[in-house]
C-alpha cells in the first residue's frame, strides 16, 4: 500500500550528450522527467512505498516511462494507456542557462479528467501529492487535480500541492487564481522564491504567513518556500522556521524542487521536527542538482542520513 501517491504528466526526456545548444548534438541519451514521478521515484529510493498515477500514450516512449518509473520500486497500477501520443521534453543548454522545448500539446496525460484512477487507491495513503503542472495541461486536468485533491480528503490522505509554476503552459494570473481557489483543499503548500514573486509579486515570510492566513484551518495548514541553494523555510503551527542549504556542485538543476518535496513529506511521514524535514528537504535538492538527469542522482537512506549528520560531504 503507497504511503504517498502522486499524480501528474511524465514525458519522454532527450538530453544532449554534451552541454551546448540542440541544434549542434550528434546524440541524445532517453531520459524520463516529470514533477510528481520524482517525487514518488524519490520516495522509493528512501524506502517510502509510493504510487504514482497518470495517462500514458500506447506508443514506445509510454512503455519506456512506465518501465523505467516502474522499476525504481513505484506502484504504476492505476497508470493507463491511451490512444495519444505520449508527451515530449528537450533540454538544452545556452552558456549557464538550462533550456526546455516541451511537445506535450494534446499528449495521453493531458486527457486526465475526473474518474481517471479508482478513488479507493487513496485509501489508507497518508499524502496526495499533486502539482500546479497539472491543471495547465487542460480543462480536465484542471477539473481531475480539484477531483482528487477532494477523493484524498474525503479518504483521510493529507494533500500536498507544489505550485511548480511553468511559464510556457499559461500566465501567471491563472495560475496564482487557480492556487488560491484549491487553498482550502491543501494540508502542505510548496512554492519556490521565484514563483512566488511571479505569481504573487513578493517573496517571504510575509507572502507565508498571508497564505496560511487565507487557509480555513488556520495553523494546521503548512507552507513551505523553497528558496534553491539558499535553503527553504516553513510555517508550522504558526512558527516560520529556516534552514540553510548545502553547498554543492550543480551539474543540472532539473528536479531539485521535486527532491525538497520528497525529503520534506519524507521528514513528516518519520516523524521529523520542521526543523530537521527541511534539513533532510534541502539535502535532497542537493543530491538532486550534482547529476544530470530528474531523478538519477537521488540518494538511498543511508546516503541521505550520512549527509545530515556531518559524516559524508556530497560530491566527494
Amino acid at each position: 500500500m503507497p504511503h504517498v501517491i502522486t499524480a501528474g504528466e511524465t514525458m519522454l526526456l532527450g538530453v544532449p550528450s554534451r552541454p551546448g545548444l540542440l541544434r549542434h548534438s550528434q546524440s541524445l541519451e532517453l531520459k524520463v522527467g516529470g514533477a510528481e514521478s520524482n517525487v514518488a521515484i524519490a520516495l522509493s529510493r528512501l524506502g517510502i512505498p509510493s504510487g504514482w498515477i497518470s495517462c500514458l500514450g500506447d506508443d514506445e516512449a509510454g512503455q519506456l516511462v512506465l518501465d523505467r518509473v516502474r522499476g525504481e520500486g513505484v506502484d504504476t497500477s492505476q497508470v493507463r494507456r491511451l490512444g495519444e501520443y505520449t508527451g515530449l521534453y528537450l533540454r538544452d543548454t545556452a552558456g549557464t542557462k538550462v533550456r526546455v522545448h516541451y511537445y506535450r500539446a494534446g499528449s495521453a496525460a493531458s486527457r486526465m479528467a475526473p474518474g481517471t484512477f479508482d478513488p479507493g487507491y487513496l485509501d489508507g495513503a497518508d499524502f496526495l501529492h499533486l502539482t500546479g503542472i497539472t491543471p495547465a495541461l487542460s480543462e480536465s486536468c484542471a477539473d481531475f487535480v480539484r477531483w482528487a485533491a477532494r477523493e484524498a480528503s474525503v479518504r483521510g490522505a493529507r494533500v500536498s500541492f507544489d505550485v511548480n509554476y511553468r511559464s510556457k503552459l499559461g500566465p501567471a494570473e491563472v495560475a496564482r487564481g487557480f492556487v488560491e481557489d484549491l487553498l482550502p483543499e491543501l494540508d502542505l503548500l510548496f512554492v519556490g522564491d521565484d514563483e512566488a514573486l511571479a505569481l504573487w509579486g513578493v517573496c517571504g515570510e510575509g507572502l507565508v504567513r498571508e497564505l496560511a492566513a487565507a487557509h480555513p484551518s488556520g495553523d494546521a495548514f503548512e507552507v513551505v518556500l523553497k528558496r534553491g541553494e539558499r535553503g527553504s523555510s516553513a510555517l508550522v503551527g504558526g512558527q516560520f522556521v529556516e534552514e540553510p542549504g548545502f553547498e554543492v556542485p550543480e551539474v543540472d538543476p532539473i528536479g531539485a524542487g521535486d527532491a525538497h518535496v520528497a525529503g520534506y513529506l519524507a521528514g513528516s511521514l518519520w516523524g521529523l521536527d520542521v526543523q530537521k524535514r527541511l534539513s533532510l528537504a534541502n539535502a535532497m535538492g542537493a543530491y538532486s542538482v550534482m547529476t544530470l538527469g530528474d531523478y538519477e542522482g537521488l540518494p538511498g537512506p543511508e546516503e541521505i542520513r550520512a549527509l545530515m549528520d556531518g559524516k559524508s560531504k556530497p560530491g566527494r
